[in-house]
């Protein structure tokens, strides 16, 4: 498998998500989650480069030979919060307990002129970040979101809440047109939201020690901060199971500071700092963990033989913001 991350095409499809959609909205949250056990095996046996990635990841993580039945409750865990995803974005929030950790970190930093930048990651659901918005009134949310990776849930997204939708910043635009959108919403104190652990094809990375091994992490989110002139914040939603998020945010600058001649080491250091709290999390609960590809070699070569076991487990049994979406 050669191929980069970003070739890869998008789990489901529009009939898949309408189906949960409907059901979940017309039925309740209870028997849309029945849903999601055939779900989980159609995915464990139909898709077997995020089986074998799984696999990988888990064993990483753990540290102990993952099993077939840990790999499916990944699986699970990833379509859960995808079908809670409809209901934030219906904002039905009263059907969520959602524990807010470093509230105060954050709204000490927000002012009416300048924004601050929210980095998020390929774990558990951003989406809970609108439960905070939601307590806030007035508070703008702005999300960066690549819209033609993710069609069928960019579909979804304006069919349940056009104005969320509005507030979209669609990452496939040109870059200057990112930065534009993205200023214009931080001088207005919005919360501009992006993921910043995925870098596509010829994306300007630096190398981050990431769970015992170098990992690539894009530049571009954290060269915005610097650019844009406002806090960065480390922004986590950790799905816990039943009907609980836990939702993080961590300051990461106050203002970063990039000087010419150490222009490098500093960005290296905030990119370690980000990878470093992001592996704190996901440690905790490895399960939370959404990067569907070898996050060590995003072009994919190697998940043969990290997750090579996986077969025989069944035999016994310029700034451009790419970082989004």
């Amino acid at each position: 498998m050669s191929e980069h991350w970003s070739a890869r095409p998008e789990g489901g499809g529009r009939f898949a998500i309408w189906l949960i959609r409907t059901i979940g909205l017309k039925c309740g949250r209870g028997v849309a989650r029945l849903c999601l056990l055939p779900i989980t095996l159609y995915f464990y046996f139909r898709r077997p480069y995020e089986r074998r990635v799984s696999y990988a990841f888990l064993e990483r993580a753990t540290g102990r030979r993952a099993s077939a039945w840990q790999v499916m409750r990944h699986i699970h865990r990833f379509a859960g919060t995808i079908l809670d995803r409809v209901f934030l974005l219906a904002e039905r929030y009263a059907r969520f307990d959602v524990r807010m950790h470093g509230l105060e970190e954050l709204t000490s930093r927000m002012h009416p002129d300048r924004g601050i930048l929210l980095l998020g990651a390929h774990v558990g659901s951003f989406e809970v970040l609108r439960v905070a918005a939601d307590a806030r009134p007035g508070i703008k949310v702005r999300v960066v979101l690549d819209t033609q990776k993710t069609p069928a849930l960019t579909e979804l997204l304006h069919a349940l809440n056009p104005e969320i939708g509005r507030n979209v910043i669609d990452a496939s635009r040109p870059g200057t047109e990112i930065v534009l959108a993205l200023s214009e919403s931080l001088a207005e104190g919005a919360l501009a939201t992006l993921l910043a652990d995925r870098a596509r094809e010829h994306e300007a990375t630096i190398d981050a020690e990431f769970f015992g091994a170098p990992a690539r992490f894009p530049t571009a989110p954290f060269l915005l901060g610097a650019i844009l002139k406002v806090p960065i914040v480390l922004c986590l939603g950790m799905y816990r199971g039943g009907n609980r998020y836990d939702l993080y945010f961590e300051p990461l600058a106050d203002e970063l500071a990039l000087p010419r001649r150490e222009r490098e080491a500093a960005l290296r250091e905030v990119v370690q700092r980000y990878a470093s709290r992001l592996e704190h999390h996901v440690r905790q609960d490895p399960y939370n963990w959404f990067n569907w590809h070898d996050f060590w070699n995003p072009e994919g070569r190697g998940v043969e033989a990290a997750g090579a076991h996986a077969a025989r487990g069944m035999g016994r049994d310029d700034v451009v913001v790419r970082g989004a979406g």
